[in-house]
C-alpha cells in the first residue's frame, strides 16, 4: 500500500515529497539532469531503426488500468497499439470506456447502434462481429465504446458469472491463441482500455487479461492511489484470475525541466524495478492534439518527442516478451 511513513518491520513503498527530492538534490549530477535524461531518450528513439519486432508465441492480452484519471491511460492504450502495429504486430484495442476516447483517437465510429463492446458484454455478441478496422494501420483492429455501455454494470449485476463474461469473449475468438494452435493469422496483442473506476467493467477487464501495463503520471498525486488498485490485482488474483501479473508500468506526463518528476520516476523505479520500462513519455502538446483530429500521436506527427517515445515503449514491451 503506498504510504509516506516506512516502518522498521515491514518495509512499504514510500513517496518522497518536492520537499524532500530539494533537500537531497546533491544526489543529482549535472550530466545526468531531467532535461539530458529526455534529450537521450529522444535521441535514443530517433536513432532506433524502425524494424518489424518478434511476434510473441501466444496472444498477450494486457489490461491498461488506473483508477485516477487524467494519468495518459487511454492515451497509452491507443498510442502503444499503434506502436506495435507499425513495428509489425498484429493488434486489436477493445475500448471499455463509455466516454469512447479511444475509438475517437483511433478514428472507430462510435455512435449509438454502432456494433461495440455494449453488445459483446450485455447481448453476448461474437468479438468477431463488433470489431473494426483502424484507418491508424492495417494491422489494427478496435472494438469500439458506444454511450450505452454507462449502463452496462447496472444490466450485468443479474447476469451469471458477469465478471468473466469479456474473458470468454476474447477467448472464443478463432484468432486468439498461441502460433501452434492459430497459425500466423493470430492476433499478437489484446490491449484493453479501462475506465477510470473499479466497477464491473474493469473487473471483467482484470479477469480477462494476463498482464496489466499501469501509466503512472510523474507527479506526487499520481502515486496516492496506486496501493489501491494494487489491492484490487491482488484480490481479483486471488478469487478470480491467478494468472493476472503486473507486468509493465510506463511513466507518462514526465516533465524534463523539474526535478520532482525526476524524483517520482526514481521512486517508482526503485519500488518495481524492471517492470517500469527505460522509456517515459514526455509531456507533449501534440499528443494531446492527436486525438482532436481522430488520429495517434503516431500518424499525427511521427517525429515528435510524444511518438517516438511511445514507438520506444512499443518496442520495450515486445522485446521484453511476456512474463513467464
Amino acid at each position: 500500500m503506498v504510504s509516506r511513513e516506512t516502518e522498521p518491520e515491514t518495509p512499504t513503498f514510500t513517496v518522497r515529497t518536492a520537499g524532500d527530492l530539494a533537500k537531497n538534490q546533491d544526489l543529482y549530477e549535472d550530466e545526468a539532469t531531467p532535461l539530458a535524461q529526455a534529450a537521450e531518450h529522444t535521441v535514443l528513439a530517433r536513432t532506433t531503426t524502425r524494424m518489424a519486432s518478434q511476434r510473441p508465441d501466444a496472444t498477450r492480452v494486457m489490461v491498461v488500468a488506473n483508477q485516477k484519471g487524467g494519468v495518459g491511460k487511454t492515451t497509452t492504450t491507443v498510442n502503444v497499439a499503434a506502436g506495435l502495429a507499425q513495428l509489425g504486430q498484429r493488434v486489436l484495442v477493445i475500448d471499455l470506456d463509455p466516454q469512447g476516447n479511444a475509438s475517437t483517437a483511433l478514428s472507430v465510429d462510435h455512435r449509438r447502434g454502432t456494433p461495440s463492446t455494449y453488445d459483446l458484454l450485455v447481448d453476448g455478441a461474437p468479438l468477431s462481429e463488433v470489431m473494426h478496422a483502424s484507418p491508424e494501420h492495417d494491422l489494427l483492429q478496435v472494438v469500439p465504446a458506444t454511450i450505452d455501455l454507462a449502463g452496462a454494470e447496472i444490466e450485468l449485476v443479474s447476469v451469471v458469472a458477469r465478471e468473466s463474461r469479456l474473458r470468454k469473449a476474447i477467448h472464443a475468438h478463432p484468432m486468439v491463441g498461441s502460433a501452434d494452435e492459430v497459425g500466423e493469422e493470430r492476433l499478437d496483442y489484446v490491449l484493453i482500455d479501462c475506465p477510470p473506476s473499479l466497477g464491473l467493467l474493469t473487473l471483467n477487464a482484470l479477469v480477462a487479461g494476463d498482464e496489466m501495463l499501469i501509466p503512472i503520471q510523474a507527479e506526487y498525486y499520481a502515486l496516492e492511489g496506486l496501493g489501491q488498485l494494487l489491492e484490487t490485482v491482488e484480490m481479483v488474483r486471488a478469487h478470480l484470475n491467478q494468472a493476472l501479473n503486473v507486468s509493465t508500468i510506463l511513466i507518462t506526463m514526465f516533465d524534463g525541466r523539474t526535478r520532482l518528476s525526476s524524483g517520482v520516476a526514481e521512486e517508482v523505479r526503485e519500488h518495481f524495478g524492471d517492470t517500469v520500462l527505460k522509456t517515459a513519455i514526455p509531456r507533449s502538446v501534440r499528443v494531446s492534439e492527436a486525438p482532436s483530429y481522430g488520429q495517434t500521436v503516431m500518424t499525427y506527427d511521427p517525429g515528435s518527442p510524444g511518438a517516438l517515445s511511445y514507438l520506444e515503449a512499443a518496442r520495450e514491451i515486445s522485446t521484453k516478451g511476456a512474463p513467464a
